[in-house]
């Protein structure tokens, strides 16, 4: 049985998941700290948990990883984000990249065709992979890789950036299997990808 590729990540109403210049600060959510609620930090809480392999595009994984490997030591870290920054230390990762040339906390390194790597583990048996970073998720979705897609819409306008889905080849056809508001007028929803 293949393993199932997900593809998620917080997006605009506009469907960006980062603005021009590849600004994320609109990411956070609710409140004028843009802070992420409680609820929705615990809902990718979970989808990391669950996930067994975390694929990682390069500026995804630059962006994770000046982080979270040391998020749990920060003064003002909260017992979710302590949780989170252990999950994601351990979680098996793979950092998709020709232009890095060393990774840490539990990753490996591919520098060759990512397509044929992702196909390569997706084909294996195992639990599900998350995949995140525009390029790598891209070229993903254009190979036909992904089975899930899940939308977190957080209700801003940036009028431009880093879109989350790529210019396909042909339609994809999905099937709509969850929607939840969480606070602050954040939307999830998941689709799966018809066979």
């Amino acid at each position: 049985m293949m393993r199932k590729l997900i593809f998620g990540m917080n997006v605009t109403l506009d469907g960006y998941i980062a603005a021009t210049g590849d600004d994320i600060g609109w990411s956070g959510g609710e409140g004028p700290d843009s802070s992420l609620s409680a609820e929705l930090f615990q809902w990718w809480y979970d989808q990391m948990r669950a996930s067994e392999l975390s694929l990682y595009g390069r500026k995804l994984w630059e962006t994770m990883s000046s982080h979270w490997p040391t998020g749990d030591q920060l003064p003002n870290a909260t017992p979710a984000e302590i949780e989170f920054a252990r999950l994601w230390r351990d979680m098996p990762k793979v950092v998709f990249s020709s232009t890095i040339d060393k990774v840490d906390w539990n990753t490996r390194l591919v520098t060759g065709d990512a397509v044929a790597e992702i196909a390569r583990l997706r084909a294996e048996d195992g639990g599900p992979m998350d995949i995140g970073g525009a390029t790598l998720a891209g070229a993903a979705m254009r190979a036909g890789l992904i089975d899930e897609y899940a939308l977190v819409t957080v209700p801003v306008l940036v009028g431009g950036g880093t879109p989350f889905f790529t210019a396909l080849d042909s339609w994809v056809n999905l099937k709509l299997v969850e929607t939840r508001t969480f606070p602050g007028g954040v939307v999830l929803t998941r689709y799966e990808r018809r066979r």
